[in-house]
C-alpha cells in the first residue's frame, strides 16, 4: 500500500507540474500570437492563403513535435503560434472594417476565454477520463474534413454553419480530452499539449468568429 501511494503521489505531482508548465507556456504564446497578430494588422498585411498557410503549419507542427523533448522545442512553439498570429491578422482587419467589427470580434473573444476557463476547470476538477471522445473526434474530424472539401464547391450558409459550429465543439472536445490526458497523468510533454490547447482556442475562437459575423448579417 505504501509503495502505491507514493507511486500515486509521484504521479499525481508529475502531472501537477506539466499542467503548470502547459499553462504557463501557452499564456506567453498566446500573448505573443496577438502580439504578432497586432503586427499584421498595423501594417495591413495580406493573408497568405490557403496553401501558404498550410503548408507554414503543418511545417512547423512538424518540426515541433520532432522537437518536442529539446530546448529547440520551445523555440518552434513560438514560430508556430507566431505564424498562426500573422494569418490571424488580415481576418482580424476584415472584421474590423464591418460595422460592428469590434463587437463581433470582442464576442468571440470573450465567448473563446470563457469556454476554454470553464471547460479546463471541469477537466481539471473532476479528473474524469474524457478518453470516449477520441472516437467523437475521429468522427468528426473527417466529417469536418468532407463539409470544408464540400464548402469549395458548395457556397450554402447552411453548410458554414456546419462547419463553424463543428469545429467549435470540436475544439471544445480536444480541450476537455487534452486537460484530462494531463491531469491523469497520460500527457506528460508539455510543449505538445501547449500546441494542442492552443490550436483549439485558435480554431474555437475562429469558428465563433465566422458564426457571430454571419448572425450579424454583415
Amino acid at each position: 500500500m505504501r509503495y502505491t501511494d507514493a507511486l500515486s503521489t509521484h504521479t499525481s505531482q508529475e502531472a501537477n507540474k506539466t499542467l503548470r508548465n502547459t499553462y504557463g507556456l501557452l499564456s506567453l504564446t498566446l500573448l505573443f500570437s496577438a502580439f504578432t497578430a497586432g503586427i499584421s494588422m498595423a501594417f495591413n498585411l495580406p493573408h497568405p492563403g490557403l496553401i501558404i498557410t498550410l503548408v507554414g503549419f503543418y511545417g512547423l507542427l512538424f518540426l515541433t513535435h520532432k522537437c518536442r523533448n529539446s530546448a529547440t522545442g520551445l523555440l518552434c512553439v513560438f514560430a508556430l503560434t507566431g505564424f498562426m498570429g500573422l494569418t490571424l491578422g488580415p481576418i482580424l482587419n476584415a472584421y474590423l472594417s464591418m460595422a460592428n467589427g469590434t463587437s463581433i470580434i470582442m464576442s468571440a473573444l470573450g465567448m473563446t476565454g470563457l469556454s476554454f476557463l470553464g471547460l479546463s476547470a471541469y477537466a481539471i476538477i473532476s479528473k474524469k477520463d474524457f478518453s470516449f471522445l477520441n472516437g467523437f473526434l475521429m468522427v468528426g474530424f473527417f466529417a469536418l474534413l468532407f463539409a470544408m472539401i464540400a464548402g469549395f464547391f458548395i457556397q450554402l450558409p447552411a453548410l458554414q454553419i456546419f462547419i463553424s459550429v463543428g469545429f467549435t465543439l470540436f475544439s471544445a472536445a480536444v480541450i476537455l480530452l487534452q486537460t484530462s490526458e494531463i491531469v491523469r497523468g497520460g500527457e506528460t510533454n508539455y510543449i505538445m499539449a501547449t500546441v494542442n490547447l492552443y490550436v483549439s482556442i485558435y480554431n474555437m475562437f475562429l469558428s465563433l468568429l465566422s458564426l457571430f459575423g454571419m448572425a450579424s448579417d454583415d
